[in-house]
């Protein structure tokens, strides 16, 4: 005789509780681990056995008996977070999912986003409970960060060549990642500045008195991260063929060179198109338009700013590009390659899920 498992017990739903799992499931913004849980209830409501539901659902057979058991034992309150030991919870699951909507489908009168002591005000909780809602559903209204999509129409094709080239570099071939850091401000406080003391960082003043700019231009090796670099004064098409001529002179003569740059002018300036017609080993390739963040060059920029200038005190144009090519000179002693992971699929992938997330959104 076949063996037969135990007889599940029927999870049968009220109409409320159907109509609340299928308004979890449908809000577009709502956790994902609330949503899938109630898919899984869903599921089980239908009759199905727990691996089938697994099956359907595409999580493991253990998820399915947990939710199953809880849903059970605590209806919907036990689908919101794990029962925890100590004083029972006085805040509904309405009020918890309350403050999750209004935060993310709202914002308050006069003001671009929500803070605690507003969302308290709004919901008649208290700030200490808003702020125990956000973390636990990860949501933290008083942070941004910018971003502004390619409309390269070439932007696809970019992607994958330069990637191609991180991934999966030529051989007999050295890929540069080049760019300027232009306008780096020699600047000087207007006060010396408090040295850190136990228990008290660094002061330094607030105004400052500028001495001038120079122009860092830089040519990461991908591969080993050594850098090739030349400051100047001025940022324009003479002083990147320059820089191209000492990029030809430093690379050994049987390499070929495939250049990674930005779109600037300057790069595609005529005298430099002469330039590289006479110079064939030279490959250029341009990053798609608002992508800088597809050069490796610009996380060294982030690395001079971080370790070198935004601190730096510089009383003459003269000081700061010595304490640049000084930078430069103890990174090439110790060079760190940065490894770039990511496939071209991936980032294309990435950026659908985030343009569908934003479409249709008001501007």
């Amino acid at each position: 005789m076949s063996r037969r498992g135990p007889v599940l017990p029927e999870v049968t739903l009220s109409g409320e509780e159907r109509e609340q799992l299928e308004r979890w499931v449908r809000r577009r913004k709502s956790a994902q681990d609330l949503a899938l849980r109630s898919r899984i209830v869903l599921a089980c409501s239908t009759g199905a056995s727990n691996t089938e539901v697994a099956q359907r659902v595409s999580v493991s057979l253990p998820t399915v008996r947990k939710w199953r058991s809880r849903f059970l034992e605590s209806r919907l309150d036990g689908l919101v977070d794990e029962p925890r030991p100590g004083r029972p919870a006085v805040i509904g699951i309405d009020q918890v999912e309350q403050v999750v909507v209004d935060t993310l489908e709202s914002t308050p009168r006069h003001a671009t986003h929500w803070s605690r002591s507003k969302m308290a005000e709004n919901s008649g909780l208290s700030a200490s409970t808003v702020g125990r809602i956000w973390k636990a559903f990860g949501l933290k209204p008083h942070l941004e960060e910018g971003f502004k999509p390619s409309n390269d129409p070439l932007f696809t094709e970019k992607v994958y060549d330069i990637v191609g080239l991180y991934l999966n570099p030529p051989e007999s071939a050295v890929v540069l990642s080049v760019d300027e850091k232009s306008q780096v401000q020699a600047l000087a406080r207007s006060q010396p500045a408090f040295p850190m003391m136990p228990g008290v960082p660094e002061r330094r003043t607030h105004d400052y008195v500028r001495h001038g700019t120079t122009s860092l231009f830089a040519a990461m090796n991908v591969a080993d991260g050594t850098v090739i670099s030349s400051i100047h004064r001025r940022h324009r098409a003479v002083e990147f063929k320059k820089f191209l001529q000492k990029i030809d002179k430093t690379v050994p003569d049987d390499l070929a060179v495939h250049v990674i740059c930005d779109n600037y002018a300057t790069h595609k300036h005529p005298s430099v198109q002469t330039w590289l017609a006479a110079h064939p080993r030279f490959q250029m390739h341009f990053t798609p338009t608002y992508s800088s963040w597809i050069n490796q060059v610009e996380r060294l920029f982030a690395e001079v700013t971080r370790e070198l200038l935004q601190r730096a005190d510089h009383r003459s144009v003269q000081a700061l590009e010595n304490d640049l090519r000084g930078w430069v000179s103890a990174w090439n002693d110790n060079p760190k390659p940065f490894i770039w992971t990511k496939t071209a699929e991936d980032i294309l992938a990435s950026i659908a899920r985030y343009l569908k997330r934003i479409n249709g959104a008001e501007h």
